[in-house]
């Protein structure tokens, strides 16, 4: 085994959790050592992408020990300050469902990271704090990128906090956030590395167990984190939603090929390049995201090249947010955009593919009171969805 690959050998262990056997403690003690010494960026990655997200993705509750007996060990051999049995007593404590106290006057909410999960999951619990708690300061704790879909909001304050998605094992584990004071809020944050690392004193913790809630159902994590605020605080109907600062621009179609660097969510080409023609041949005007860079930003530029008359957007994120919040249609992957279209009632179309299980369609699935066609792509042949996508499209920009 001593040559076996840092991706063989997170497959190996995702094997075993999957069938619920054992896995090999040897192999684990070789895929953290190479994750901490002789090739941290390939095992880091493998270790996050083969497991870590696989197992939340299937949303099986019995994952959720899994993931937890599995992880602690993890962070124990990072961070030795912890043990992993002492890490799984404290897990198994706050996992359990709390009423939240009766007031509070700071109260810090985790950010889940990906802007798509903080509109989708995160602002869903911002609004029932808002209403429970009408005097407290709340912070988002987070990259400052997710902070500023809410920038606009003078009840939500930002609370620093950088975590490198890209980063090394070593790197995301090194540090996490600390409260000594003040209700914190975790709704399945990578932060606390989905609730496993303290941040705060048990009793002043509330942990949104985001993939076990709701167990079986097929209902969407935003729907599942109101039915937790309305047990958990007592507000009913809390609702996902964003308030980035305000763009007098109204955009036709707004349009994100964005994927999260998760390749099987994209359609192959010509199917990018094919839905912007139907579009423009209809007499939409389009607003397209360049995106963050690099292999998406090299994507739109190509499109861009051949029909120059699609407008392009580039910049931070949340300004783009507040074009789709104003436009009259919205058009994407599975990824955050179709979380902000849902979150403001604008009509929608999501082209969802990639997903690992069933139940993770379902949670993922956007949700809200606008019109909301999402387009699941069991054949991934360009032709289909293509087909399958200009069929839910409106035939003239008054449609929408």
């Amino acid at each position: 085994m001593e040559n076996t690959s840092s991706n063989d050998l997170a497959g190996q262990i995702l094997e075993c959790c999957l069938a619920g056997r054992p896995w090999s403690r040897s192999a684990l003690q070789q895929l953290l050592e190479q994750a901490t010494i002789s090739a941290p960026a390939e095992a880091s990655r493998a270790i996050f992408t083969k497991i870590v997200e696989r197992l939340g993705d299937l949303f099986e509750p019995r994952l959720c020990d899994t993931y937890a007996h599995l992880f602690s060990e993890v962070i124990a051999h990072v961070r030795p300050e912890f043990t992993a049995r002492s890490l799984i007593q404290r897990y198994q404590w706050i996992r359990a469902q709390r009423t939240a106290p009766d007031s509070a006057e700071d109260i810090f909410v985790l950010s889940r990271v990906t802007l798509g999960a903080d509109v989708a999951v995160t602002s869903v619990i911002l609004d029932a704090l808002k209403q429970r708690y009408p005097m407290a300061r709340i912070h988002l704790v987070g990259p400052r990128k997710n902070w500023e879909l809410f920038a606009a909001d003078p009840r939500i304050h930002h609370y620093p906090f950088s975590y490198g998605r890209s980063g090394t094992l070593t790197e995301r584990l090194a540090t996490s956030p600390q409260f000594p004071k003040g209700l914190v809020v975790d709704p399945d944050s990578r932060l606390s590395q989905l609730g496993l690392l303290p941040v705060c004193p048990e009793e002043n913790y509330l942990f949104f167990e985001s993939r076990s809630y709701g167990a079986d159902g097929d209902e969407s994590l935003s729907t599942l984190t109101s039915r937790w605020a309305a047990r958990t605080f007592g507000v009913d109907e809390a609702t996902a939603y964003i308030a980035p600062l305000p763009s007098s621009e109204r955009p036709d179609v707004t349009i994100s090929l964005g994927v999260g660097e998760n390749q099987e969510k994209r359609i192959a080409d010509p199917f990018e390049e094919c839905l912007i023609y139907a579009l423009l041949e209809r007499g939409h005007k389009i607003l397209l995201d360049k995106g963050a860079g690099g292999e998406e930003t090299k994507r739109v530029e190509n499109v861009l090249s051949r029909h120059p008359q699609v407008q392009s957007w580039e910049g931070d994120y949340a300004t783009f947010a507040s074009r789709i919040a104003r436009s009259k249609l919205y058009v994407g992957y599975d990824s955050a955009g179709q979380h902000v279209a849902a979150a403001c009632g604008v009509p929608l179309i999501s082209i969802f593919a990639g997903y690992v299980s069933d139940r993770m369609f379902q949670r993922w699935r956007p949700t809200g009171k606008g019109r909301i066609e999402v387009v699941k792509v069991n054949n991934s042949d360009p032709a289909i969805v293509l087909a399958q996508t200009v069929a839910k499209l409106p035939q003239n920009p008054s449609q929408t």
